[in-house]
């Protein structure tokens, strides 16, 4: 499939590589028909979701819809550069000091870690705070594999550390906010200036917040728990919804599952048994809505990767990958659902984004070791 536009506004990044399932592209098309709707635009991630797709980008003028955002708001990728040499690595050793961190973390525990607490955010009494969650979520432990480009890494940056991503959202705050916008109002667009859409505004935004505050918990703990330091080299949303100017236009742009291409470098992950792409994006990108892929993008639904991979591989086979990295989930069901073969190649999904001029790559990370869940876990992709 290649770059193309349809009378609907469509665009989706894609090269002669890149496989993209119908069902997501008849998603695309069906959301691109709502009112009020200017443009869409799929990232080569793209792939199916729950009425609607994942890894692409909407962009509306005068209403917006909260559920296109979803139930995840906040959802995005934190990056660490850990003072853990790379060289004496050890994952099953590093796997047995983190332990399980599945459990949700006090206030007091919160304040021990950063010297502050999601205490004061509204409707907090459910949230999980400091866990990764389910689905897609995850905390990884990475490795530098090739530099491409020296002069676009952070600053201080050391590729003889062990480098960390951790992957998660709002957790239960951002369902309780869709569950009460579904109930109300549907799946309709709100009115930009209306009490309803300032409402949800207010509500989005201390989702943002918290999803943040809860990376920078996880990524805390897990340091704590390796008795080692650690500098955030970057954090980005990639479920949120901003108001801004593309192309002359002012409007209302919708990120589910992709990652902005206007915020500076960005990681882009593959599966946990495959690469993950430190990225830059190029100054235009308007063509994708100001947007790139935020990962290798689900091949096969959850519901058939076990029947698929079960007869081949055991649940013990599933947790070391073809890197030799360590993988820590013991929720039997996630470890088949999460496999690589259940995710497009990375490559693909970069080359996509490459040949069509949005990216310039600075790095390349191996996986060392993935952490899940130690016990059973709840919360969505």
């Amino acid at each position: 499939m290649g770059n193309y536009q349809n009378p609907h506004h469509i665009h989706i990044i894609a090269d002669s590589e890149t496989w993209i399932e119908g069902n997501a592209v008849a998603q695309l098309e069906t959301t691109a028909k709502l009112p009020h709707m200017l443009r869409v635009a799929g990232m080569p991630d793209l792939h199916a979701g729950r009425g609607y797709p994942v890894g692409a980008a909407f962009f509306s003028e005068h209403h917006f819809y909260p559920a296109l955002i979803g139930n995840d708001i906040g959802c995005g990728m934190t990056f660490w550069q850990t003072d853990l040499s790379a060289v004496k690595l050890k994952p099953v050793k590093l796997a047995k000091q983190l332990g399980n961190i599945d459990t949700p973390l006090s206030q007091d525990e919160q304040e021990a870690l950063l010297g502050e607490s999601a205490s004061d955010y509204p409707f907090s009494d459910d949230l999980a705070v400091g866990t990764i969650g389910g689905g897609n979520h995850f905390a990884e432990l990475q490795t530098v594999e090739t530099v491409y480009r020296d002069d676009l890494l952070p600053a201080a940056f050391d590729s003889n550390r062990l480098q960390l991503l951790v992957h998660s959202g709002s957790r239960g705050l951002g369902q309780q906010i869709l569950q009460r916008h579904i109930e109300a109002y549907g799946h309709r667009g709100l009115a930009e200036g209306s009490e309803a859409a300032a409402d949800y505004l207010a509500e989005h935004q201390a989702a943002l917040e918290f999803a943040r505050l809860n990376r920078r918990l996880i990524a805390a703990r897990m340091l704590d728990r390796w008795r080692t330091e650690g500098d955030c080299l970057l954090d980005v949303h990639h479920n949120f919804l901003e108001q801004t100017e593309i192309a002359g236009q002012t409007g209302w742009l919708h990120r589910k599952g992709a990652t902005p291409a206007d915020k500076g470098l960005v990681m882009i992950p593959g599966s946990r048994g495959d690469y993950s792409y430190l990225v830059l994006p190029t100054q235009d990108c308007q063509i994708s809505l100001n947007t790139l892929a935020h990962g290798a993008g689900r091949k096969w639904q959850r519901s058939e990767c076990k029947g698929r991979l079960s007869h081949k591989y055991s649940a013990d086979s599933l947790r070391q990958t073809a890197f030799g990295s360590v993988v820590v989930c013991q929720d039997k069901a996630l470890i088949f659902e999460e496999a690589p073969q259940a995710y497009k190649d990375i490559d693909s999904v970069i080359s996509a984004m490459k040949n069509a001029g949005l990216i310039e790559l600075v790095a390349r990370f191996k996986p060392v070791l993935t952490y899940k869940t130690s016990g059973g876990c709840g919360g969505e992709a």
